[in-house]
């Protein structure tokens, strides 16, 4: 049986220790998140108190709309949780720990080190501590870029940071609108595609030595329908227990490390 890549991650700790990382990285009240936002600066969502869209509440609204990032309304209790002690006036905006970068900016990054481009698709992660780990794990195989949807996944906030254990300061991130449509970009690019998902090819028998991007799925649906259509290959896990599923930052580094020794495998045959 081939492995599934989507199994659910729940992180431990308390309730006070993961509220407290995400404190840091969120802007609140009405006049800050505004200027924020005429900043220029990425924000990850906008979290906005069910039914507040008067003043200059809508105002963040229409500029948000704008700049394409996603405005969650939640209740006074669960916004009250994401702000901590500062006072919200119904509105809070969570920034990334750091910039974003362009997926052009990954290509560039293997350019500069004469390697094929190596690129980590997460179709929606939603786990802090998933993606924290999945960067971790590129950053140890040599990726040289990853990319994540702008809706319906995690940013790059606290918990992701301290997940990665520094790998985010080295790994370029770079977040869109449409997954699809960028593999199709990147496909025009010359680079090969690779969903890590079930009933594939054994991952160790592919040839991963080439231009190429691997696609991994969100812990709940896995990858998505359409986005599966786009890519190349599927490749999946053996599996020898009775469970037929791994975590997805799990999945992730045992393809990753298979990708990265297959590349330097090559590299020392031929005296590189």
């Amino acid at each position: 049986m081939r492995g599934n890549f989507d199994g659910p991650h729940r992180s431990s700790g308390s309730t006070k220790e993961k509220q407290a990382e995400l404190n840091e990285g969120v802007v609140a009240g009405r006049n800050s998140v505004r200027e924020l936002l005429a900043s220029g600066k990425d924000v990850d969502k906008i979290y906005l108190l069910s039914g507040e869209r008067e003043g200059s509440v809508r105002q963040i609204v229409a500029i948000a709309a704008q700049l394409r990032i996603p405005v969650i309304e939640v209740n006074r209790q669960k916004l009250d949780l994401i702000v901590g002690s500062t006072a919200h006036q119904g509105v809070a905006a969570v920034i990334p720990q750091r910039e974003y970068c362009s997926v052009e900016d990954i290509l560039s990054a293997s350019r500069e080190k004469g390697e094929p481009p190596f690129i980590v698709i997460c179709d929606g992660i939603e786990d802090p501590h998933n993606l924290g780990a999945v960067i971790r794990s590129a950053e140890c195989c040599g990726a040289h870029g990853i990319i994540i949807p702008k809706r319906r996944s995690v940013g790059l906030t606290p918990v992701v940071s301290k997940a990665s254990a520094g790998a985010l300061e080295h790994m370029p991130v770079a977040r869109v609108t449409n997954i699809a449509s960028e593999i199709d970009k990147l496909k025009k690019a010359g680079i090969w595609v690779f969903a890590a998902d079930m009933d594939g090819q054994d991952y160790f028998s592919s040839d991963m030595n080439i231009p190429c991007a691997v696609v991994l799925g969100s812990e709940g649906d896995g990858i998505s329908r359409l986005v599966k259509e786009k890519c190349d290959f599927t490749v999946s896990i053996p599996m020898y227990g009775k469970v037929n599923s791994l975590n997805v930052s799990n999945a992730a580094a045992i393809i990753f490390a298979e990708t990265a020794r297959q590349r330097h495998l090559k590299k020392n045959d031929s005296g590189v």
